[in-house]
């Protein structure tokens, strides 16, 4: 979808790679269908059974995650109904998916007055879900804006009015529409960034602007001309496009069109480069020094550079010898040149070859000339508490979730937004949906590589009903559950709180941002700081004992460390052990002799032989018997 070709790896040297925080108090643009069909095919295509209403799922799991773990303001974009001009491409898209011929698909395609294509239905199991996701989303305060044919391109009207900070869609027509942040794709519970592209980035390095981009996406096919022109890539594209500016790239693309139909004697007159088309021939070279003159007036006299190394006559040329006099240098601007030029000439012959390029009708819908996909006047663009209750009963008859599974998986929503109005209005006595009170905070937790404040919320009412929660009777009953029906590790599915008794009260616990946690309460955060250090000095001091001071407990060590060990002990035994020997030996025995004689018998000293002539080992025999 979006720009054929590899688009996308185009792009991606210029992503930056954001973290969770990058969104947070942001307003994104999501493209719904963009979500409904990722995740549909994932699911599909994954060997485990499939859950109940996959689209209603993700779209649930990823509202809640997007709102309160990324700090979000989702506005959800449905599609309208597709311009007449890409029923045609549809058509052909989905022959190629089933393995058909495309013409004989376009043959029985019905034309209408003008030549116009009709308009196609989408199809009605898509249509049925979006309408579903659509009803979802309402119910749970988020902005839902159907726009009149490409949900893309609102999303990126959205952006370019400043309506909203980014887009989320995997589309790149979006830049094309005129979108200046578009998000590619996104997972709130991966470790791993996500991708962002931001316009800025794209123009600085290669220097592409909007109409730089339309005209890319005319050569190399969209989802209005799934061709494009044959034989031309986004590689070709890119490096043709480049060589205008981008208030003229669209009028020269159609001129180049109209040249490549003349002749190719007119290309002079486009040619970015300035100068003569044609330059003189380069003079001749001495074959054997390589410098300007013939190898006949060197015999006579070497050359000046040859005579000025002191040789009587021209000197060999080295490999790889290249000729930088200024006649060689024109020579060879001019190969260069003659050489881009045919380049050129063959990609204006390739385009002179498509009958109505460039398509006007594609430009306009870019360029949002007729106003086509801009959506009708509404009013500013705002968010709603969940209807819980609502809710309940909504997926409890589609997914068939138990009520206290719904009421725990909306609970981080709530706490986020209860955390916001305290920071903007705060309030005494305020209770999270009418029965929590912030009680405290427990400590920091860590969650792929971003820490959460885990804050301890306690029950402080029994027995009543909250309209917004639902959570009512005894404390065990009432509290949320994660019992449910669909595999409970599939697809981005929040965190879920923990429940516990603490001196006969009931509390519960959840991850909060650290920053909206401060501002909603900050004397309970520094006071949670104050806390917290001398714990730390305190740690810190038993790490820095630990370090100084030997270690006391056993050691595991590998076997080579361990025989490495062994022996050094052994060595060290046996040195002390002869040490303290010899230390206690009097000065006229001898080391050998004392450690021979018994305990009552005392062995005199056999003096050894002096001749030199006996051999080593006889003398050896002698001193030891």
């Amino acid at each position: 979808m979006g720009i054929g070709g590899n688009f996308w790896e185009l792009l991606k040297p210029y992503a930056r790679y954001e973290g969770v925080d990058f969104l947070r108090d942001k307003r994104v643009a999501v493209d719904l269908s963009f979500w409904i069909i990722q995740h549909d095919a994932a699911v599909r295509s994954a060997s485990r059974r499939a859950p109940r209403n996959p689209h209603l799922r993700v779209t649930f799991f990823r509202t809640v995650n997007l709102f309160a773990k990324m700090g979000a303001f989702p506005v959800f974009v449905v599609d309208g109904e597709p311009p007449p001009l890409k029923a045609q491409a549809r058509i052909e898209r989905f022959c190629r998916a089933a393995g058909l011929d495309p013409s004989e698909c376009a043959i029985a395609l019905p034309q209408m007055e003008g030549g116009e294509t009709p308009e196609i239905q989408r199809n009605r199991f898509f249509t049925k879900c979006v309408q579903e996701c659509v009803e979802l989303l309402e119910l749970l305060g988020m902005p839902v804006v159907r726009a009149r044919d490409e949900a893309e391109a609102l999303c990126a009207q959205l952006n370019a009015d400043g309506d909203v900070d980014a887009c989320i869609t995997a589309d790149s027509d979006a830049f094309l529409f005129g979108a200046t942040c578009v998000i590619k794709s996104l997972n709130s519970n991966s470790k791993e960034p996500f991708e962002c592209y931001n316009i800025s980035d794209i123009e600085a390095g290669l220097g592409l602007k909007r109409q730089h981009l339309i005209a890319i996406s005319l050569l190399v096919g969209n989802d209005y001309d799934l061709h494009g022109v044959p034989g031309i890539g986004v590689d070709t594209a890119v490096r043709l496009i480049q060589l205008f500016e981008e208030d003229e790239i669209l009028q020269r693309l159609g001129e180049l069109g109209k040249i490549g139909k003349i002749g190719n004697s007119s290309m002079a007159s486009l040619s970015p480069l300035e100068g003569e088309s044609r330059r003189a021939r380069a003079p001749p070279h001495c074959y054997r020094c390589g410098h300007p003159g013939s190898k006949r007036a060197h015999v006579s006299s070497p050359c000046g550079p040859c005579n000025a190394s002191g040789n009587g006559n021209c000197a060999a040329k080295p490999s790889g010898f290249r000729c930088e006099c200024p006649a060689c240098e024109k020579a060879r601007l001019d190969k260069e040149q003659k050489k881009h030029e045919s380049w050129r000439i063959r990609v204006c012959q390739r385009i002179s070859a498509e009958d109505n390029f460039p398509n006007e009708r594609i430009i306009g819908i870019y360029l949002n000339s007729g106003g086509d996909h801009c959506r009708d006047k509404a009013p500013p663009l705002q968010w709603q508490n969940p209807s819980v209750e609502a809710l309940v009963d909504f997926l409890s008859y589609y997914q068939n979730w138990k009520p206290s599974y719904t009421r725990e998986r909306v609970l981080p929503m709530l706490t986020t937004i209860f955390l916001r109005e305290m920071a903007a209005n705060p309030r005494e006595g305020s209770l999270l949906c009418g029965q929590f009170g912030f009680h405290s905070i427990q400590r920091i937790r860590t969650r792929f590589f971003h820490p959460f404040y885990v804050v301890k919320w306690k029950r402080v009412s029994s027995g009543l009903t909250c309209p917004n929660v639902g959570l009512s009777g005894s404390p065990p009953s009432d509290f949320p559950s994660s019992e449910g029906t669909d595999p409970a590790d599939l697809m981005e599915e929040p965190e879920v709180p923990s429940i516990f008794i603490d001196d006969g009260c009931w509390f519960m616990a959840t991850d909060e941002n650290m920053e909206l946690v401060r501002a909603a309460f900050p004397r309970e955060v520094n006071r949670f700081l104050k806390e917290k250090e001398p714990r730390e000095s305190k740690s810190k001091r038993k790490e820095t004992l630990a370090s100084d001071s030997p270690r006391s407990g056993p050691i595991q060590l590998s076997i080579t460390e361990f025989y490495r060990s062994t022996k050094a002990a052994a060595t060290a035994t046996a040195t002390a052990t002869a040490t303290t020997a010899a230390a206690q030996l009097k000065p006229d025995e001898d080391p050998v002799e004392s450690s021979h004689q018994g305990p009552s018998v005392k062995r005199q000293k056999r003096p050894l032989s002096s001749d030199q002539t006996l051999s080593k080992s006889v003398r050896r025999r002698l001193l030891f018997d």
